[in-house]
């Protein structure tokens, strides 16, 4: 793994950041659904640091909102490069990125786990997560190359079905025909 495709993939980490921020605006505009300082706390919390009223953390905020996601970023180039791509690739990246933020925000004591939250606020969270994950997958698989060889394709079992022909064992000892 190249150090490249881990800067690489922190170019696409920002821009995700900015595609999810897009989108949490435009859906705040929607729902009236104010600002949430969940990433201000958690930092302050990992950080050790007093905790302040929320209208004095919009610096550290922003600084645990695009900080995560540009550093995550880096997790995707990586992914990219070793030909974690595509839909699927961002679709494992979601998963990634859920999991970092549910593990710090949990471990820190800031957030409850997802389950419990009402179905709205679960809904508008993996919406976003997926507007940033893809974003950044779109990016990440634009500006890193992936492996020169490609795995090669295999057959079926059969043409129809996917099912093995009657006459034939559904699985062969390896090295034989």
């Amino acid at each position: 793994m190249t150090s490249s495709a881990a800067v690489r993939g922190m170019v696409a980490g920002a821009a995700g950041v900015a595609a999810m921020t897009l989108a949490e605006k435009l859906e705040q505009r929607v729902t009236r659904r104010p600002n949430s300082y969940v990433p201000a706390h958690t930092l302050e919390r990992l950080l050790a640091r007093p905790e302040r009223p929320d209208d004095e953390r919009l610096g550290m905020n922003w600084a645990m909102h695009w900080g995560q996601g540009i550093v995550m970023g880096a997790v995707r180039g990586m992914m990219a490069e070793r030909g974690v791509r595509g839909p699927v690739g961002s679709f494992l990246f979601l998963n990634l990125r859920l999991l970092n933020d549910q593990a710090l925000e949990n471990a820190t004591g800031v957030g409850a786990p997802p389950w419990t939250w009402p179905v709205d606020e679960q809904v508008i969270d993996l919406a976003h997560k997926a507007v940033y994950a893809f974003a950044t997958g779109l990016v990440a698989d634009w500006l890193v190359e992936g492996p020169r060889r490609v795995p090669v394709s295999r057959a079926g079992w059969t043409p129809a079905y996917g099912l093995p022909p009657e006459d034939e064992p559904a699985f062969r000892p390896a090295g034989r025909g």
